[in-house]
């Protein structure tokens, strides 16, 4: 085990650079350390609105990473606690996404995935060996060491990493991702180390076809499959799959953890010791292309529900905290592509019952959804003044960014919207887009020649979410005369997510549904110009 670090100031060892990411409590910043110039990252963690048990986490997610010290984990380098910030200097990893690079690389058979897998099974039994359960590995926890080809597979965020001794089993709250949640988490039962390796098996089906084991948008469904380990290997896309590599998720994909595969003998698997005579070395481009899909699905979860939680009522680290009845989650309705982790360990009541709002944003029961704003709870459809105000300011701003389209005023468009913003929509082919570009062409070269058009927005409906961050989803009913001097309306269904940053709301990200009437929308030529 690594010596206790020693705490001096920040700025005495490092020089802050550029931002790199942010959550509710904290920022990631690139950083150089003054004496040898490497670059490293710094997580930036204000402690001033961290609950005591906030801190405990934090300290807790310090002591493991300085546990860990292996080619395939996030290295933690420094931890500098100050009066009203604490430090983590972590390495600075710059590939990227694993699942990300997979797809944009120009050759990726079985045997790349026995690699990808080995590597994380490496890193899984690092944690291991060292009494670390991990407790939520999925995607977007895979990262790259750097964008050469062949860059080491790096293991991060032990936000909910837990300390365990020997095979010990117990339950030690709800938590993880709903599709790589295992059978004993979803039973409430004692668990362990086998949680990760049940991960591992979801992880490892998705990267031989691009598509996870377990699927269905409705929870309660979901979750049966998991708990009764009901997945297939179907035709035709598991029919060029190797024995060997079913053979490995089987063992993973065990229900009962105690006959499950440890990450030590995983790693001795003839699927992946003798990789290159046991594993296929054909291209899988089905693989890639359905891969490409999944990826464009959770990012676009992920694009909402990271703006959803990081306002200053939400969890330090982004996460979403549920709590309901049953207390297995299962009321939160999530399809298994969903990337929010779900954790209820962190979740207290007071003398009165009501959920504490130093960490519970989103209480759902039986009967209704409420949510919670600083002094006060009240149901989504309720007309208090903590809320309607800022309802309306909702629909106003919405309203005026329509406008904006149909005016074909880019720059008015530009100033409501966030530079960075995100969006999906159907002239994206299933891609989800990220900055102006893609909006401009439109302005530029469609919007900007069909001046009779008339837009309607009907029914729309506000979703408070903290007080800095909003959802709205409204139906656009447009009008106009085609080329021919028919009149035609399409229809189709929009949600938008702002955020207020100094006290100006931006647009962050945008869903369009595909028109009801045709494919086509407001933004389309195939729309207007027929």
């Amino acid at each position: 085990m690594a010596a206790p670090l020693v705490c001096t100031r920040f700025s005495d060892n490092y020089e802050l650079k550029e931002e790199l990411g942010k959550g509710a409590f904290s920022v990631v910043r690139k950083c150089i350390q003054k004496h040898t110039g490497l670059e490293f990252a710094a997580k930036i963690i204000n402690t001033k609105k961290l609950s005591a048990r906030d801190f405990q986490k934090l300290e807790r997610e310090a002591r493991i990473c300085r546990k860990l010290q292996h080619p395939n984990i996030v290295r933690l380098h420094d931890s500098i606690q100050e009066e009203l910030f604490h430090y983590l200097v972590f390495d600075l990893v710059t590939g990227g996404e694993l699942f990300e690079d997979i797809v944009a690389r120009e050759f990726y058979s079985e045997a790349d995935a026995s690699h990808c897998i080995q590597q994380i099974l490496e890193s899984v039994n690092h944690c291991h060996t060292n009494g670390v359960v991990h407790r939520d590995l999925k995607p977007e926890n895979l990262l790259l060491a750097s964008k050469v080809k062949g860059a080491a597979v790096k293991l991060a965020d032990f936000g909910l990493a837990i300390e365990v001794q020997g095979e010990q089993q117990a339950w030690f709250g709800f938590a993880g991702t709903p599709g790589y949640l295992s059978p004993e988490v979803l039973k409430k039962e004692p668990y362990g180390k086998p949680v990760d390796i049940w991960a591992c098996g979801v992880i490892l089906y998705i990267l031989l076809v691009g598509y996870p084991p377990f699927w269905d948008e409705d929870q309660h469904r979901l979750y049966a499959q998991i708990k009764a380990g009901a997945y297939d290997y179907p035709s035709p896309e598991w029919d060029t799959v190797t024995p060997d590599a079913k053979n490995l998720i089987n063992q993973m994909l065990t229900v009962n953890p105690a006959k499950r595969v440890t990450a030590s003998d995983a790693l001795k698997h003839p699927w992946i010791c003798y990789r290159e005579k046991v594993a296929s070395a054909v291209h899988r481009q089905e693989t890639v292309d359905c891969l490409k899909k999944f990826n464009a699905r959770r990012k676009l979860k992920g694009a909402i529900l990271t703006t959803m939680l990081a306002t200053r009522n939400f969890s330090r680290s982004g996460r979403s905290i549920v709590t309901n009845k049953k207390g297995d989650g299962s009321q939160v309705k999530e399809s298994t592509e969903s990337n929010t982790t779900l954790e209820d360990d962190d979740v207290r009541e007071d003398k009165k019952g009501t959920v504490d709002r130093s960490s519970t944003v989103i209480a759902k029961d039986a009967e209704d959804v409420r949510i919670v704003c600083p002094n006060k709870t009240f149901s989504q459809h309720s007309t208090n003044s903590c809320g309607s105000a800022r309802k309306q300011e909702i629909v106003k701003i919405t309203e005026q960014l329509i406008e904006s389209i149909n005016n074909a005023d880019f720059e008015g468009y530009t100033k409501i919207c966030d530079p960075h913003m995100t969006a999906f929509e159907p002239e994206a082919l299933g891609n989800l887009l990220e900055g102006m570009e893609f909006h401009k062409f439109y302005f530029d070269h469609v919007l900007g020649k069909n001046r009779g058009i008339n837009t309607t927005v009907l029914n729309p409906t506000v979703h408070l979410l903290g007080d800095d961050a909003a959802c709205i989803a409204y139906i656009i009913l447009v009008q106009y005369i085609d080329k021919q001097g028919v009149p035609r309306s399409h229809q189709y269904e929009e949600t938008r997510v702002w955020h207020r940053r100094d006290n100006k709301w931006q647009n962050v990200h945008s869903h369009r549904s595909a028109s009801v009437a045709s494919t086509s929308s407001a933004f389309s030529p195939s729309a207007i110009n027929k």
